[in-house]
């Protein structure tokens, strides 16, 4: 054969063998890792070190467990009826009332975890384009949510359990306009790795959890966060106003 036709097919099968290559590193790279889906995560500030953070007081049906910081502002210290035993973290307090002898006096601490809380809320709240509106006509008991921006002009209601099933970084925000209502006996359950610290409720009214019941995520309460009777929270309440707890345990969620 030709030395030349040998050295053209040669170099033919070269170029051929390159193009093969380089699509493949293109599809490898294309098949890469994901980033996280949903929105961009809510940042908390200062109150991110607290489970419970509250402008008007804190009531408490003995006994409950708290794991993470609890604080009320500006309120008197007085308005916070947690004893030192049911708290592990620290107990801030703008003044000397609070529960003796653990309270910490931290006023200034405390005002920029609520100017921190109040941002908070006004970032969820805020966020456009949502994923899904008035899915389920404000009722999402017995769904499975994918992470996203949900919005809803109404009421939210928790009927039966439903379930946020996502990755670890996955990111969900509940933007509701009216109240929070979650039935008794009911939970809020996490699949796929799904994590408390990134699933935010923004919610304009009241909120309500039920006898018995479980919760997952982080409540941005423009009003207040009612626990009910034996019902556990892995997550935070950040209330406006008050909070109301009734022999609950509230864990606030690993990061």
């Amino acid at each position: 054969m030709n030395k030349y036709k040998t050295y053209s097919k040669i170099l033919l099968l070269a170029v051929i063998l390159g193009s093969f290559v380089a699509v493949s590193a293109s599809v490898a790279t294309a098949k890469g890792p994901k980033g996280p889906k949903g929105p961009m995560p809510v940042s908390l500030g200062a109150a991110e070190t607290f489970a419970i953070l509250s402008k008007s007081g804190i009531t408490n049906v003995y006994r409950s467990a708290i794991v993470g910081d609890v604080g009320t502002s500006p309120i008197t210290g007085a308005a916070l009826l947690l004893t030192c035993t049911e708290v592990s973290g620290d107990i801030y307090t703008v003044d000397a009332a609070g529960p003796l002898p653990c309270a910490v006096e931290d006023a200034t601490f405390l005002t920029y975890a609520v100017e921190d809380m109040e941002s908070a809320y006004d970032d969820a709240a805020g966020r456009s384009s949502p994923s899904f509106t008035e899915l389920g006509a404000g009722e999402i008991g017995g769904l499975t949510l994918a992470p996203g921006l949900y919005k809803w002009s109404t009421d939210l209601l928790i009927t039966t359990d439903v379930r946020l099933s996502g990755g670890p970084n996955d990111v969900w925000i509940f933007q509701v306009a009216g109240t929070l209502n979650q039935a008794n006996s009911t939970r809020v359950k996490l699949a796929k790795g799904a994590q408390a610290k990134n699933i935010f409720w923004q919610v304009a009214g009241a909120v309500t959890l039920g006898t018995n019941a479980h919760f997952e995520g982080i409540v941005l309460g423009k009003t207040m966060i009612a626990v009910n009777t034996g019902t556990s929270v892995n997550g935070r309440l950040l209330a406006q106003t008050a909070v109301t707890l009734q022999m609950n345990a509230i864990t606030e969620p690993a990061e």
